[in-house]
């Protein structure tokens, strides 16, 4: 099925200016459930109620900002438009940085970028991003909300990701420093082998929502009349000293390789 573009806009660089499309490179796949009243399993509404339980209208809601207990800055949806960013379709970027300067935390959710009509210059940016290892720092608004985004180059293509702010990064420096006494040499040599056995190419197909596949499952059944079996689920303790846990993940990935083999 052909991608189908949810927002234009055009790539501000510079003095120029690149048109292109954004997809969603992601998509959700939740299964996701209707409240139902118990013996006419008809709909179940919900209702707006204060906390002595009377019915609040649409009309009568406000929205509030508690600023201390019991105090609240009531702002009015006509102040919430007007401080709402302006409506734009210019990605604007205010520099370039190699890659290796944003880490992961900084990233929160993938779109493909591809070219709106005239491609030569979308493409000669994806070049010149990727020969010199960087990404574009980027601002936009769309929908009433304003982003920042890095733009990288994935197989040839433009990609946008989504950033978060700053203020919601936590530095790793806030974690507890290692503690305890250092690791000695066998134990080291046994998680390098661990880590060896494990090696190999990285393959999207065998990483699927195992829970979402047995939900899914079950409720196919009980749709057909049947009545499955709930899968029985028991989480495993690992114990004994690290060189102990090692040696048993090393024993068990061997005798997976012999059955392999057999």
């Amino acid at each position: 099925m052909t991608a189908r573009a949810i927002w234009k806009g055009s790539l501000k660089v510079g003095s120029t200016t690149i048109p292109v499309k954004l997809y969603a490179a992601v998509q959700e796949h939740d299964v996701r459930f209707h409240i139902l009243q118990d013996t006419t399993k008809s709909r179940v509404k919900q209702k707006i109620v204060t906390e002595k339980h009377r019915a609040v209208e649409k009309e009568e809601i406000r929205k509030g900002y508690e600023i201390e207990p019991g105090r609240f800055v009531i702002i009015e949806p006509k102040e919430l438009e007007q401080l709402k960013p302006k409506e734009s379709r210019i990605v604007s970027f205010s520099r370039f940085v190699p890659i290796s300067q944003l880490p992961n935390e900084w990233y929160e959710r993938p779109y493909y970028l591809g070219p709106d009509g005239e491609s030569q210059n979308y493409f000669a940016l994806a070049e010149a991003l990727d020969k010199r290892g960087e990404l574009g720092i980027a601002r936009w608004s769309m929908r009433g909300k304003s982003y920042i985004g890095a733009l990288r180059v994935y197989e040839d293509y433009l990609m946008l990701i989504k950033l978060r702010y700053s203020e919601e990064v936590r530095s790793v420096s806030e974690l507890e420093a290692p503690a305890g006494r250092q690791l000695d040499q066998k134990e080291l040599r046994m998680a390098e082998q661990l880590v060896e056995a494990l090696e190999g190419e990285f393959k999207p197909e065998e990483f699927r929502d195992e829970y979402r596949d047995r939900l899914s499952e079950f409720i196919e059944a009980k749709a057909k009349g049947k009545r499955p079996r709930l899968p029985k689920i028991t989480a495993r303790r690992a114990g004994g000293s690290l060189e102990q846990q090692l040696a048993k993940s090393l024993a068990a990935m061997k005798r997976g390789r012999e059955k392999k083999v057999a």
